[in-house]
């Protein structure tokens, strides 16, 4: 059996943690698909951090043959925070599988992603993602910009995105031939240990979204990659933003707080517009 990082101490090399809230539809099959999706790596825990469900997640999570430790929080913590909750109670030196409750990893999935943050300049490893039918899902992503704000309002995602100049990455290549990438959708994101210790704690000020794009760009900025692997793959229901206009405001009001925190008063006012300006097309449009 490879042993991929097996810590000295004996203690698990990789910590798969996942966050539930109201996930009971879902939780069940993602927790069926880790045992062939962890398959080959020596040494593994599961954290699952529920956030005050009241669909019984909790109990599926604690009673499934994985062997899930449960953390309950009593209440809705925010994604970033139960990330936070679970980090605090594990090993310093596991490497870390955050896993949406949606996601389900195809065999080996793990152990490629592990691999890949076996190199010491990489903080992050994140898998091709997959929908429901199969095709690809577009999951990797620039940094925000002014550029790709207006771009994705004037263009259409899909446009901007073929003309490399969109939030979106679909060139074909990128998601052939893998590499080190700005962000990429956080529904499923290995975290070396390293990059752990160095980064520290996710920003609990994000409630829900935007917070996997803060947490790629610190690893960046502590001079460490962020890697795609094609060859670790998985399945990614999601979507529910798009039908929840609560979770579509709030995605959208995160993504400017963080650009904000990163540019000028007079950047944050045009990109703001950018998004108002794509928001009141895709409204006239209707879904």
């Amino acid at each position: 059996m490879t042993n991929s990082g097996l810590l000295d101490t004996g203690s698990p090399c990789l910590t798969v943690v996942v966050v539930t809230y109201n996930s009971a539809r879902v939780i069940g099959a993602l927790l069926d698909s880790l045992p062939e999706g962890l398959e080959g790596i020596a040494a593994t825990e599961v954290v699952v951090v529920d956030n005050g469900s009241k669909d019984g997640s909790a109990m599926i999570a604690a009673s499934h043959a994985v062997g899930a430790r449960v953390i309950q929080t009593g209440r809705n913590l925010g994604y970033a925070a139960a990330i936070n909750v679970a980090l605090a109670t594990i090993h310093k030196g596991s490497h870390v599988l955050v896993l949406n409750p949606d996601i389900r990893l195809e065999p080996g999935c793990a152990i490629t992603l592990v691999d890949g943050l076996l190199d010491e300049g990489v903080g992050a490893t994140v898998p091709q993602l997959l929908k429901e039918d199969g095709s690809l899902a577009y999951s990797l992503r620039r940094e925000p910009s002014v550029i790709t704000s207006w771009a994705d309002s004037v263009l259409g995602t899909r446009v901007a995105g073929r003309l490399g100049i969109g939030e979106v990455v679909m060139a074909p290549r990128s998601y052939s031939e893998g590499g080190e990438v700005e962000w990429a959708t956080g529904a499923a994101l290995a975290i070396s240990a390293q990059a752990r210790q160095l980064v520290g704690a996710w920003d609990e000020s994000f409630f829900l979204y935007s917070e996997e794009v803060d947490y790629m760009e610190r690893i960046r900025r502590c001079g460490l990659k962020v890697v795609y692997e094609p060859r670790a793959r998985a399945m990614h229901i999601g979507g529910d933003y798009q039908s929840n206009t609560k979770l579509s405001a709030l995605m959208t009001a995160n993504r400017i707080v963080y650009f904000a925190r990163h540019h000028s008063r007079l950047a944050t006012v045009i990109f703001r517009l950018g998004i108002i300006a794509g928001e009141t097309v895709r409204f006239g449009l209707g879904p």
